[in-house]
């Protein structure tokens, strides 16, 4: 086989793996008794902080969240550090209907990776909701 076929035939599959990334079965929604948790990492590849991507992981329980932890990441440690610490807590507790909505403040010089976090934590509350 030539190489552009082979090259074909992988960006084919490629494709194929890219459409079915966030179907319900592939690691996003995960449950466990009455928890749930979402794994961001594939349905907020395109939601960019200042280095990239800031997956994260949605617990939830009783349709509230219980907490939010990141992932992984390429944002600068100093500052999401900052964003860890004083932003991912501020939707435990809340209702994800309630969540979902919620206008969150960011942490003042880490607004770039705040808004990223606040964009995925809203993609991943979308996803719970219409996938749960």
């Amino acid at each position: 086989m030539k190489f552009s076929g082979m090259k074909k035939m992988l960006s084919a599959a490629f494709v194929a793996v890219v459409l079915t990334s966030a179907m319900p079965g592939d690691g996003v929604l995960t449950k466990n008794g009455s928890q749930v948790v979402i794994n961001t990492t594939t349905i907020a590849s395109d939601i960019k902080g200042y280095n990239g991507p800031t997956p994260l992981k949605i617990y939830i329980s009783n349709n509230k969240i219980e907490k939010i932890e990141a992932l992984p990441n390429e944002e600068t440690p100093k500052y999401f550090f900052r964003v860890k610490k004083e932003l991912l807590g501020k939707w435990n507790g809340m209702a994800v209907s309630k969540a979902a909505k919620a206008n969150v403040d960011g942490v003042t010089g880490a607004t770039i990776s705040s808004d990223c976090v606040k964009q995925t934590v809203a993609r991943g509350l979308e996803y719970y909701k219409k996938h749960k």
